[in-house]
């Protein structure tokens, strides 16, 4: 709900008729006992299955969920809080400042689109945030018929899919940028139908579009999962890499960025590994380790870019040298440190998948 642009005068003006239309039926929702006003939802989907759009429902559903926020939750939607809905309902993004109320706000444009029965989701930047605003509201979309659904939390972590499927089948679902883009991820790698869990997508609003779109896309969301054959050769070339003597059989580079064998080096791994030709193009596995080891011994520094802790070696941060936590280096790099410092080789993880 960032940066809100009105295009032109004739999206200001369907705007404010809209919320015309929302303000003249305010007395008319007033008027309705709680059992006439929980029933609109019936009548909407009713209407909605003759044909009438969500467009031509948009001014009494709108007004009929705020006179039920009025009631159950106690607050009443401002002009601006409905002119946001009426924005978000059209695909387009509202700006609105801390202190607005954006969580009573997307609840009419929800309210509205979860009428047609298909997907309709919320999206927050955190956590906690998904969670408050789906208990905070949850109350007001049982009132009105709405089943609710949220996808966020710690105790979520070891959901099986059919546990998933439930809470994406619910009118309404609260979650996270992270949980969908690594729900999205897993339920693509599914290798059987019952494994899969997604819904259709249909409608969705983003909470802080500007945090979620940009800073977050920034980093990849990434399933890594281990190759079935994993490879032996690390602790066998990296004895062979102890055996080299620096300028004979490798070269480091002025600023100690790269490093390469000699051709006293490619021949004394000929010998070592009894293989005709190195670089023939049939010993390419031998080779990146080779030049994997060479890495771990010349161009990594224990203390300095990593430290070996109960038995594990922990990359360190190269701008303030704090411990890198759950974080290892890619293509097989950790593994060649772990070989170098004698410590158990851990599995050598892959990418999957990922999206941002």
């Amino acid at each position: 709900m960032e940066l809100t642009k009105i295009v032109d005068r004739r999206d200001y003006h369907i705007l404010n008729r809209n919320l015309r239309k929302v303000n003249r039926l305010a007395p008319q929702m007033a008027a309705l006992t709680d059992e006439q006003l929980q029933h609109k939802t019936v009548e909407f989907k009713e209407r909605l299955a003759k044909k009438e759009t969500l467009d031509e429902l948009l001014p009494e559903a709108f007004a009929t969920i705020r006179e039920a926020a009025k009631r159950v939750l106690g607050m009443f939607p401002y002009d601006v809080q409905v002119l946001g809905g009426i924005i978000m309902h059209g695909g387009n993004i509202a700006e609105m400042k801390t202190g607005e109320g954006k969580t009573l706000t997307a609840v009419m444009p929800l309210y509205l689109n979860a009428l047609s029965g298909k997907s309709t989701i919320l999206v927050t930047p955190n956590e906690y945030l998904a969670q408050r605003d789906a208990s905070e509201m949850g109350p007001l979309y049982e009132f009105m018929g709405l089943s609710l659904g949220c996808r966020a939390g710690e105790e979520q972590e070891e959901l099986k899919p059919h546990d998933k499927r439930y809470i994406y089948q619910q009118d309404i679902v609260y979650t996270t940028n992270a949980t969908l883009g690594f729900d999205y991820l897993i339920d693509n790698l599914a290798e059987t139908v019952d494994k899969k869990f997604m819904p259709e997508f249909n409608y969705v609003i983003i909470d802080e579009a500007d945090a979620i779109l940009l800073d977050s896309a920034q980093t990849p969301l990434i399933i890594s999962g281990a190759p079935r054959v994993q490879s032996n050769l690390y602790g066998l070339v990296d004895n062979f890499i102890l055996t080299l003597e620096e300028d004979q059989a490798y070269k480091l580079d002025e600023k100690r960025e790269s490093v390469w064998l000699t051709p006293t080096g490619i021949a004394e791994a000929e010998q070592y590994f009894s293989v005709p030709k190195l670089y023939d193009g049939t010993h390419t596995e031998l080779v990146k380790h080779i030049n994997l080891a060479l890495r771990a011994h010349l161009l990594f520094e224990n203390g300095k870019d990593y430290v070996v802790r109960d038995g594990e070696v922990v990359l360190l941060d190269d701008k303030d040298g704090r411990i890198l936590e759950m974080t290892k280096l890619q293509g097989g790099q950790h593994q060649a440190l772990e070989a170098k410092e004698h410590v158990e080789i851990t599995h050598n993880m892959r990418a999957m998948a990922s999206i941002t």
